[in-house]
């Protein structure tokens, strides 16, 4: 049994937990063919993390599409009805399961915070074995705004209970090490989403670890013990 550590954790969902990272990407990408919208995958994967309203803002921006609210919400619902054919080859990431079966027998406080609405956010937590009506998990239909905003860490550490100060913010993106530093909790990020450890670095991490197996075994290096 880990001993007691007074930081609590919040946990990015995609690409932290569950390796859903490329389906996600493809889901996008079918529903940017379908708007008749030519992008490379690479570009699609490089905003991954981000909120869905965002990431069409950024992608139509880059690519001179026209961006107005009902394109953005076509494309929001496309994804997400691409994304759930996709939903059953989901599966957790390495020791993600031990991890925070490992923080509960402890009881050190966890939550999930995802920039993805719960439509689908709700098969990834299936397959972790999370149930969001015992767990908290804030998404991003109960924030105003996503990452790299800070809305989301700052609304699950507010329901644990903790100050965001003493919150460890644990996730595979940029745009997770980005909105951690705006809410002055700490970053620790994975590789498991993509990202290299020079990129998470840069934007904030602390330390960077490849999934949460590796986290797991190297939790004394970021966590203080009371």
């Amino acid at each position: 049994m880990i001993e007691w550590i007074e930081n609590s954790f919040l946990f990015d969902l995609d690409g932290t937990l569950v390796d859903s990272v490329y389906q996600h990407v493809l889901a996008w990408q079918d529903a940017l063919d379908a708007e008749g919208i030519e992008l490379s995958v690479w570009r699609i994967h490089r905003k991954i993390g981000m909120s869905g309203g965002l990431f069409t803002d950024q992608l139509l921006r880059e690519t001179g599409g026209a961006i107005d609210p009902a394109r953005i919400e076509r494309l929001r619902a496309l994804h997400a009805e691409a994304y759930a054919r996709r939903s059953a080859t989901v599966r957790p990431l390495p020791g993600a399961r031990d991890l925070i079966e490992a923080l509960t027998r402890s009881e050190i406080r966890w939550a999930i915070a995802t920039s993805g609405r719960m439509e689908t956010a709700a098969p990834n937590l299936r397959a972790l074995g999370v149930d969001p009506e015992t767990a908290v998990v804030v998404t991003r239909d109960q924030v105003r705004h996503a990452k790299p905003d800070p809305d989301l860490f700052l609304a699950a550490a507010a329901r644990l209970g903790v100050p965001i100060e003493s919150a460890i913010v644990v996730g595979d993106s940029i745009w997770d090490m980005l909105a951690a530093r705006r809410c002055r909790a700490l970053g620790v990020g994975l590789l498991s989403g993509g990202y290299g450890q020079e990129e998470l670095e840069r934007s904030g991490a602390l330390r960077v670890y490849e999934d949460p197996a590796d986290l797991l075994r190297h939790i004394d290096e970021v966590s203080s013990r009371r």
